[in-house]
């Protein structure tokens, strides 16, 4: 036997040992409500992530964001809640280079408070946050545990950085993390444990979203030439939008990513909109969502600049609004036959039996925040992205060993000690 087949099988053993573990601490992650917006119960789970750390004897320094007006002044209303934000570093081994394990513990609004209360029927364990991505944080932190109970030495250390608000932009997450100089220190790649349903992300969209307010002048129905439709006007500005839109759609990446009209580009109108007071009065203020995914070959700042210049030609043209920034990053790419995406490809394949495909994420991946400064990173977790968000979300238990073993197979061959 190989040294490469003995750690793997030194590694499946632990990670079997853990099961029923794993489930347990999966359990207890998903019945904290760690709804956001608005941000309610993150203490609590940082806590007990915490807890489980200092039980495997890893120390951990948790950080809360500074006054959210002071990273965000423009950011969306949800900022100007009172819910504070956490986030958790630790490592394990010692050395300047790092793997990083990469997640993040906020979820998406529940349909129903029966989704925090977390059940394992069929080999699935089901609730809000179970795919997307609580199963993907226990499976880092087993990771780590399963290197540390088969005394695998390492050249270097794995970071498990575990964060909030993903799911709103993380702008109070990982952004802050990277602005404040926490984020990558040292790293030679990253994992980040979100739902691929068994493929590798390797590339993701950059985004600007947008809420786009168009002003008129309210008044009565019946004196309606005193007033200025905010309504008629706004249908002007999503026309030009639909304009461009023509030519955003035209655009395709070259990455892999299926079907064939996921290859597009994208930009969506109206994801939310509202306007006026009632039905017998001119709307002084209407406003809408704008929300522009960019590929890989796109350069953010161009297409920020295409929006703008559309938004500043209807100013000319009289018409009278504002435009707020809800979220922006880049994209993110790395090339498969990078070294730290071979290795990830290869454990894959040794703990699943299965070669996996990459494929480009087809949305925003907190992968970026890695890429940016030359570190590969890619996305890998366990679930599925078709129930991620959806009332009967779920996770395949063995989809969770199995990335488990995954992570801890990739970290030993990558910081392997000679």
């Amino acid at each position: 036997m190989t040294k490469q087949d003995t750690m793997k099988s030194l590694i499946l053993d632990a990670i079997s040992s853990y099961r029923d573990e794993m489930v347990e601490f999966t359990k207890e992650l998903v019945s904290i409500p760690t709804v956001n917006p608005p941000g309610r119960s993150y203490l609590a789970c940082v806590e007990a992530i915490a807890s489980k750390l200092r039980e495997m004897g890893l120390d951990s320094t948790l950080l809360e964001v500074p006054d959210h007006g002071d990273q965000t002044p423009d950011g969306p209303d949800y900022l100007d809640n009172p819910y504070p934000r956490y986030c958790l570093l630790t490592y394990y081994g010692t050395g300047e280079r790092t793997l990083y394990f990469h997640g993040h513990y906020d979820v998406v609004p529940a349909s129903s408070q029966a989704q925090f209360r977390p059940y394992v029927k069929d080999g699935r364990l089901f609730g809000r946050g179970s795919s997307d991505m609580k199963s993907g944080l226990a499976a880092m932190i087993y990771a780590v545990k399963a290197i540390q109970a088969c005394g695998i030495g390492l050249e270097g250390r794995i970071g498990l950085t575990i964060v909030p608000d993903e799911e709103t932009g993380g702008l109070l997450g990982a952004r802050y993390l990277t602005q404040a100089g926490f984020l990558g220190q040292g790293g030679i790649g990253a994992f980040v444990a979100e739902p691929t349903s068994g493929v590798i992300w390797n590339a993701s969209r950059g985004a600007i979203s947008l809420r786009v307010t168009v002003k008129g002048k309210p008044a009565h129905a019946i004196l309606h030439y005193q007033g200025l439709n905010a309504f008629e006007r706004m249908l002007v500005v999503a026309d030009a939008l639909l304009e461009l839109k023509t030519d955003v759609a035209s655009r395709r990446t070259d990455f892999n990513i299926e079907p064939e009209a996921a290859r597009r580009s994208i930009l969506v109108l109206g994801g939310r909109c509202e306007g006026g007071v009632n039905f017998n009065t001119v709307p002084g203020e209407c406003w809408f969502t704008v929300d522009r995914r960019i590929n890989p070959e796109e350069d953010l700042q161009t297409e920020k600049r295409r929006l703008f210049a559309l938004f500043d030609r209807l100013r000319g043209d009289g018409i009278d609004l504002e435009v707020e920034i809800l979220q922006e990053g880049v994209s993110s790419a790395v090339s498969e036959d990078d070294p730290v995406a071979q290795v990830l490809a290869e454990s894959v394949q040794a703990i699943t039996g299965k070669s996996p495909a990459f494929e480009m994420c087809p949305g925003f991946l907190e992968a970026r925040y890695y890429a940016q400064q030359g570190i590969p990173a890619f996305g890998y977790g366990p679930g599925h992205l078709s129930v991620s968000h959806t009332p009967d979300e779920y996770v395949r238990l063995q989809d969770m060993y199995d990335c488990a073993a995954t992570y801890a197979l990739s970290a030993a061959r990558l910081l392997a000690s000679q």
